[in-house]
């Protein structure tokens, strides 16, 4: 397969190139599509984002190839504990998927366009229906430790927008955010969380720049706001994804109560821990879904 074209829709999913840091970006977008469809053979429709907590659903995969992230142009390796930073291509039951095994974080130092990046490569490569999974604090009182919730809608404090600036070739600046996610995945994720006897809550999260976890003061906003849960990622990408015309699907796994919700300070060690526990689960989460996905498809 050497020299196999970018997906046709990539001139679309560029960036415009008004300056060297734009013309980089999109240069580096091309060679890792192409690099990308050369390493795989499959040809996913579904994405998948594995944040902390659900790290272990890569061992549930039927794997056809891994790429590094630190082997594709523009793309930085990860720096932090618990995302193994590399994409897996392969089935999750059956269904073909391309699952990004942890992901970069603005709060790494990081730009939005490469946090973003790996949205605007998976679109490029046929991705059309994307699953954002992350750990998050639980800010409302009916969520706990070791909770899923699915993402109704966000709130983004995060001080940034990835769509700030130069504007996607053939996109538009101004991407409506109205049904962030979809209710169709939404539905589906719900099922499938019956079928496998897993309690599925819904919230609205919230992102912070991070990395410092929030005061007890800021939870109390975000709680008057109406955040259930708070996390330091996931916005972004559901923005850029929605932009290249993907269905999005938010999952938060709650490993730690909000600032002033528990005696404890909150450490970065606890949330790991917490994810570990709660992996098991967020792997037949997730394994349940594709099932239902490729049925549904099927039929």
């Amino acid at each position: 397969m050497e020299g196999v074209e970018p997906h046709v829709g990539i001139k679309k999913l560029v960036f415009e190139r008004e300056d060297e840091h734009i013309r980089r970006m999109s240069m580096f977008l091309e060679e890792a599509v192409n690099q990308l469809l050369r390493a795989i053979r499959l040809r996913p429709c579904l994405g998948v984002v594995l944040g902390s907590a659900f790290g272990g659903v890569v061992n549930e995969l039927e794997v056809d190839a891994e790429v590094q992230f630190d082997e594709l142009p523009g793309m930085p390796s990860s720096s932090v504990k618990g995302h193994a930073g590399k994409f897996v291509v392969g089935r999750l039951a059956g269904l073909e998927v391309l699952v990004q095994a942890g992901r970069l974080h603005y709060y790494e130092g990081h730009s939005m366009e490469v946090v973003t990046f790996p949205m605007r490569l998976m679109a490029a490569v046929g991705v059309q229906r994307l699953v954002l999974t992350n750990a998050a604090g639980g800010i409302s009182a009916d969520l706990n430790v070791g909770d899923f919730m699915q993402i109704t809608d966000h709130i983004n404090l995060m001080g940034e927008n990835p769509l700030r600036g130069t504007v996607t070739e053939g996109r538009t600046r101004f991407v409506d955010m109205a049904d962030a996610y979809s209710a169709e995945l939404g539905q589906a994720l719900g099922q499938a969380a019956e079928r496998c006897g897993l309690v599925l809550k819904q919230g609205v999260y919230l992102a912070v720049s991070g990395p410092s976890y929030e005061t007890p003061a800021e939870i109390g906003a975000f709680a008057n706001m109406g955040a259930d849960a708070v996390g330091m990622s996931t916005v972004p990408e559901t923005i850029v994804a929605k932009q290249c015309g993907m269905e999005v699907l938010g999952l938060s796994c709650i490993t730690n109560a909000a600032a002033g919700k528990a005696t404890d300070p909150i450490t970065h060690e606890e949330v790991l821990a917490a994810s570990v526990q709660a992996s098991r689960n967020a792997a037949v989460l997730l394994n349940s879904f594709c099932d239902f996905l490729r049925d549904a498809d099927e039929r």
